[in-house]
């Protein structure tokens, strides 16, 4: 391509696409410029995704990092859409691949064999006799049924280990981007368009102004979706530094890691707090050596530290007070509302149907019973609206995520693939955790990240069992 660009053919066709954007712009103003734009811009990054799925992987991480970021700009469109399309065209180049290329072992085994029961479940909710409303199903399953997918196009397309090196250096590089975002908030200022934003709903002011202090969400969502992600990040960092990196990549991956914490902590969501310790405890559980026991003792001692040291900085003070559940008065309205739905819960065994609560139960159904009960938890979400069976299909699917994460650790040989297997599973398992306080796997990009996660153990792991026969011979 650069090649073409420097010959004569390649100048004038670039000269050409110059001056039709000037001329479309001129006569049909600045929205026929921009559309043809975007037409030059969007054909090939169709094409892309089709027929280079490392590129479509790629690029739906890009969107997803961007989609909220994008959407603060007021821009006329529906751009969750745009995300949805960007899976269909993975699905697409995978289903083209599939037919070309076909390999049925993807769909075997516990995890592939959980997601599948996973997603009948979901399709089955339609028959759910105590569903308010099947438009909140249709909207809801849409969403659930084409992210799970995700992660048979992911454990396909994702072949080489510089496949995997790609994607997981995409993920660090958007993540410091965000951690960036974040620091400006908080030293620089958050920006007019946000606050203003921010202080049009009342509601909002009240979740994320607190003791005088915004929360800051950096290009997420919402502090909860940015603070679990800066855990995660530095998960994957921590995981990293155990893998054969040269001395100058594991400083910067520390010194990246530290930075992302504190980061968190602009937040102010007490539920990322707990996960770093406690995921440092299945570190330390798996990777037991010297090192780790070191690393673990100073970490523990720091936090120990944070916890008890006097404060008045509003961070620190907020993350000290997630260690004390019993203090904390938002928690104890969480666990009186969870109370009070627990005998929903046993009564229906399917749950009130997919959307029954939140934006689309207020939507579709308003004047039932779940349309303004407040989950505030992934487990509670999954309990009330898909019964406890769904809540049991749902844990299933995470304990044989988490096994297959932690044995094939123990099995993978290859130190590069190994500390891997061991970020994806960290991952996991935090946001395993953070699902439990709040919603941790409902919004981009996190959603993404957590089938993502799933399918690089499955990958790495089967790389692995590739090196170690190609090896047989060689002795």
């Amino acid at each position: 391509m650069a090649t073409f660009l420097k010959t004569r053919v390649g100048i004038l066709v670039m000269l050409a696409i110059g001056i039709l954007l000037g001329y479309m712009t001129i006569k049909g103003g600045l929205v026929a410029g921009a559309l043809l734009l975007v037409a030059m811009i969007g054909i090939p990054t169709v094409y892309g995704m089709v027929a280079y799925p490392i590129f479509g992987i790629c690029c739906l991480l890009l969107m997803a990092f961007g989609l909220f970021f994008i959407i603060r700009f007021d821009i006329n469109y529906p751009m969750g859409t745009v995300l949805d399309g960007m899976q269909v065209l993975l699905l697409l180049g995978f289903f083209i691949k599939q037919k070309k290329y076909p390999d049925w072992s993807i769909f075997k085994g516990p995890v592939a064999t959980m997601l599948l029961i996973w997603i009948g479940y979901n399709l089955l909710q339609i028959i759910n006799p105590s569903a308010e409303s099947r438009l909140a199903w249709v909207y809801t399953v849409r969403t659930i049924a084409i992210l799970t997918l995700m992660y048979f196009v992911f454990v396909y397309q994702i072949r080489t280990i510089d496949h995997v090196r790609t994607l997981l250096k995409l993920w660090l590089v958007l993540a410091f981007v965000a951690m960036v975002y974040a620091y400006k908030q908080e030293y620089i200022g958050i920006a007019a368009k946000e606050i203003a934003d921010m202080e049009s709903d009342p509601l909002a002011v009240s979740l994320m102004f607190i003791d005088g202090h915004w929360r800051k969400y950096s290009i997420f969502s919402d502090p909860v979706e940015f603070s679990y992600h800066m855990v995660i990040s530095a998960l994957l960092c921590i995981a990293l530094i155990t893998g054969p990196l040269k001395k100058y990549q594991k400083l910067g991956l520390a010194i990246f890691c530290i930075l992302m914490l504190n980061a968190m902590l602009f937040s102010g969501t007490r539920g990322a707090y707990v996960l770093v310790p406690v995921s440092l405890v299945l570190l330390a559980v798996l990777n037991f050596n010297k090192q780790i026991l070191l690393f673990s003792s100073i970490a523990a001692f720091g936090i120990l530290v944070m916890i008890y040291i006097p404060t008045s900085n509003p961070s620190l003070a907020r993350f000290q007070s997630a260690f004390r559940p019993s203090e904390d008065a938002s928690y104890n309205v969480r666990k009186q509302n969870q109370k009070r739905i627990q005998p929903y819960i046993l009564t229906h065994p399917m749950g009130g149907g997919l959307g029954a609560t939140g934006m689309w139960g207020v939507r579709f159904a308003p004047h039932s019973f779940l349309a303004n009960f407040p989950p505030d938890s992934g487990y509670m979400r999954v309990a009330v609206e898909m019964g406890w069976i769904g809540l049991f299909i749902f844990c299933c699917l995470m304990f044989v995520v988490l096994k297959s994460g932690i044995e094939y650790f123990f099995k993978i040989r290859n130190p590069e693939l190994r500390s891997y297997c061991l970020g994806m599973t960290l991952v996991l398992f935090a946001l395993n955790i953070g699902n439990f306080p709040q919603e941790a796997l409902v919004q981009y990009p996190n959603n993404i990240l957590f089938y993502l996660a799933i399918a690089i153990i499955q990958v790495v792991y089967k790389l692995d069992i590739q090196e170690q026969k190609a090896a047989i011979p060689a002795n």
